[in-house]
């Protein structure tokens, strides 16, 4: 019984005193960067031209529904791993991936929720990839999404991507739709 109660003494007495002997360092949560530091980096604006090609159907779709009963009503989810392409043919150069997913977001129009990531695997970015999270009222002839952010030479991005529908396969829901993207970045 003595030494239950010394144990408990004992553990209590490092729960409560641990703490002050833990070394507290100067480190913070955040700190500012000085302005010279920011400053090094200047903000630039680059143009990206590409196609992206949303296959739904066939033996090796790009495209998977994962949620929903009819192919585009309100629901629907996919989850993709589209090519991004040099030229608007599925045979053309592939510059990078579309990979993320989207919703049918609307119940009274044809409007996704897109949350894609760009990453892109040839030229200049390779390695590097942009964010998209917005509205694509699909049926609109050019479709404007917003770019939340980047990685790689993208980190900080912001900016916007026009979407503008190049082939729709009504009976498959296949698509090739051009993209003109505008980033900023440093």
């Amino acid at each position: 019984m003595a030494s239950f109660f010394i144990y408990t003494i004992s553990i209590s007495y490092l729960l409560i005193m641990l703490p002050m002997f833990i070394c507290i360092s100067d480190q913070a949560f955040s700190e500012d960067i000085s302005e010279a530091i920011a400053m090094k980096r200047m903000m630039k604006t680059s143009h990206l031209h590409f196609y992206f090609h949303d296959i739904v159907s066939g033996k090796n779709p790009s495209a998977m529904k994962v949620i929903g009963t009819e192919i585009m009503s309100f629901g629907t989810t996919f989850i993709i791993d589209d090519a991004l392409t040099q030229g608007q043919e599925p045979t053309s150069k592939i510059v990078g991936r579309a990979q993320g997913m989207y919703a049918v977001a609307a119940q009274n129009d044809l409007a996704l929720l897109m949350v894609i990531n760009y990453s892109f695997t040839d030229g200049k970015f390779n390695g590097s990839s942009i964010s998209i999270l917005g509205r694509n009222h699909v049926f609109d002839d050019i479709r404007e999404m917003p770019i939340v952010g980047g990685t790689g030479l993208f980190r900080f991005a912001r900016g916007y991507a026009l979407a503008h529908t190049i082939w729709f396969d009504i009976k498959t829901g296949d698509a090739t739709v051009e993209y003109n993207v505008f980033v900023q970045h440093f």
